[in-house]
């Protein structure tokens, strides 16, 4: 149970009512973290932003690689309720099962190319506190692999994305 009242549909702007909307009859509910983002019109629409921008839309990187990012960044930072609901958005953008449970064992036990392996390995590097660690060396080992600056720059927001969204999970206590 969330730590703080989260408001229902009903309660929320009209504004953010109609950008929820299409979530609600998709899914049939609004899941804890809308609802805690429709708090706050600008917190709310700035999160839509970089959702409708980083994960829905067709990107430099596939949704499979969006995921990964995604599900390994949850479980690294312990939030339980992103790892569930990607899990679910990973399946509706055609990941398969054996797919997202690889993934979830970590980069080592998914069967996917080494370039892809060492980009979710950077991910998952930047995300932690020591972040500033990393050199222009590092970025030009990953471009060895073939990796774009823009496909980098990608990958790094969608990471800072989840701690971002996870910090707020985890610190409101949602899903729990």
């Amino acid at each position: 149970m969330a730590h703080i009242k989260l408001p229902e549909f009903e309660e929320m702007p009209a504004s953010i009512q109609e950008k929820a909307r299409p979530i609600l009859e998709k899914t049939g509910s609004l899941g804890e973290i809308f609802k805690l983002l429709a708090i706050d019109e600008n917190i709310y629409n700035a999160t839509d932003t970089m959702v409708q921008n980083y994960l829905l839309k067709q990107t430099n990187l596939p949704y499979y690689i969006k995921e990964a990012i995604a599900l390994l960044i949850s479980k690294e930072n312990s939030c339980k309720m992103c790892v569930d609901v990607h899990k679910n958005i990973a399946k509706m953008l055609g990941l398969t099962q054996e797919q997202i449970e690889e993934i979830l064992q970590g980069i080592d036990a998914m069967h996917t190319d080494n370039k892809t392996k060492k980009l979710l390995e950077f991910c998952i590097r930047a995300s932690k506190k020591d972040n500033y660690k990393i050199t222009k060396e590092d970025i030009e080992r990953l471009k060895s692999y073939g990796w774009s600056d823009k496909e980098i720059l990608e990958a790094v927001a969608i990471t800072g994305y989840f701690n971002y969204i996870n910090t707020l999970s985890n610190v409101f206590g949602l899903g729990g």
